[in-house]
C-alpha cells in the first residue's frame, strides 16, 4: 500500500467524526440563538384596542402626542318596550377627548348628557409588561366629576357639593394574542351623599376582559362588585357589561349591552339602577378616533 492509498484510508475514517462534529457546533449555534431570544426583552402591546373595555377604562392612553376622540351612546332599557322602540326613543351620550403628552402619561375631559355632568381625567401607566420580567401593566387613573343639572328646590348645590372624585388602580394583563384580562380596585369620593346614611367614601371592585375573536373583531365583559352597605338610601345593582369590538382602520366602534346608563366613573360604579334579571339593560355604542399630531421625521 502506497502513501496515497493510506491517507485515502485515513480521510475515509475521520469523516464520520468531521461530521458529528460539525452537528455539535451547529447544536451549539442553535442553544445559543434561543438562549439569546429568551434574554430579549420587548414591551408588550395592545393590551386592549381600546381606552375603554366597555365603561372601565383600561391601561391603553392616547401615544404621545395622538389626540382620542371618544363618542359613548346608551339607549333607554330595552324593557320599555314597543311604544318606546325599546328603548331607541330615549338616549343619553358622553363626548370626550384624550390626549397624549407622552407615551405615559394623557389627560382628558368629557361631558355627558346625564345629569349635564363634566369630567376631567389624568393617566399614568405606572408599569408596562415584557415579554420577560414584568409580567403586567399597571396604570392610575384619576378622575373629578362635576355636574350642573339645576335644581329649583335645591339652591345649596354650589360647585362643591357637586363634585365628586374617582381613584382607579387598572392592573392588566396580554395573556396571548387573544386573551388580555384587568382587575380595577376604585374608591369613589362624593362631597354630598343625598342621606347621613350613604358612604362619602365607596369602594368598588372590577374585573373585566377582552377575548379576540377575528383578526378585527373581539368580545369584552366586566362586572363592577359595589362592596355591601354602603349606598342604601336607593337601590343599586352591580354593573355587568358586555361589548362587541369591531376595528375599523382608525376607529373602534363597540357596540354594547349593559346595565348601568351612566358613562363616567361615578355612575357606572356606585348609581347602576338597571337590573338584568328584569330587563333593565341599556344598549349602546363607544366610537373612539384617534388623530396623529406627531411630526414624522
Amino acid at each position: 500500500m502506497n502513501k496515497k492509498h493510506i491517507y485515502g484510508l485515513v480521510a475515509a475514517l475521520l469523516l464520520p467524526f468531521q461530521s458529528l462534529l460539525a452537528q455539535d457546533s451547529s447544536l451549539l449555534k442553535m442553544l445559543n440563538d434561543s438562549a439569546s431570544a429568551d434574554q430579549h426583552q420587548e414591551l408588550v402591546t395592545g393590551t386592549f384596542k381600546a381606552t375603554q373595555l366597555v365603561n372601565m377604562p383600561t391601561i391603553e392612553s392616547p401615544a404621545r402626542q395622538n389626540l382620542q376622540f371618544l363618542i359613548m351612546h346608551r339607549f333607554g332599557k330595552l324593557n320599555q318596550g314597543a311604544y318606546e322602540l325599546f328603548g331607541l326613543d330615549n338616549a343619553s351620550i358622553r363626548f370626550g377627548l384624550d390626549y397624549g403628552i407622552s407615551d405615559r402619561l394623557s389627560v382628558g375631559i368629557g361631558r355627558s348628557s346625564l345629569d349635564k355632568a363634566f369630567d376631567g381625567s389624568v393617566k399614568w401607566k405606572i408599569l408596562q409588561q415584557y415579554n420577560t420580567g414584568m409580567p403586567i401593566s399597571v396604570s392610575l387613573n384619576e378622575v373629578v366629576n362635576n355636574y350642573t343639572q339645576k335644581y329649583a328646590d335645591k339652591p345649596y348645590l354650589d360647585a362643591k357639593y357637586r363634585t365628586s372624585y374617582t381613584s382607579q388602580l387598572l392592573i392588566a394583563r396580554k395573556f396571548s394574542r387573544n386573551l388580555s384580562l384587568e382587575l380595577m380596585p376604585s374608591w369613589v369620593h362624593y362631597n354630598l351623599t343625598p342621606t347621613p346614611d350613604d358612604k362619602t367614601n365607596v369602594f368598588v371592585m372590577s374585573a373585566g376582559g377582552r377575548m379576540k375573536i377575528t383578526k378585527r373583531m373581539s368580545i369584552d365583559a366586566e362586572y363592577n362588585y359595589l362592596l355591601p352597605n354602603q349606598v342604601v338610601s336607593y337601590k343599586v345593582y352591580n354593573t355587568l357589561s358586555l361589548g362587541l369590538d369591531i376595528e375599523t382602520g382608525g376607529h373602534v366602534f363597540q357596540l354594547v349591552f349593559t346595565n348601568a346608563g351612566g358613562m363616567a366613573a361615578p355612575y357606572y360604579l356606585a348609581k347602576a339602577d338597571g337590573s338584568w334579571g328584569k330587563g333593565d339593560i341599556f344598549f349602546g355604542f363607544n366610537i373612539s378616533r384617534n388623530f396623529n399630531f406627531r411630526k414624522r421625521k
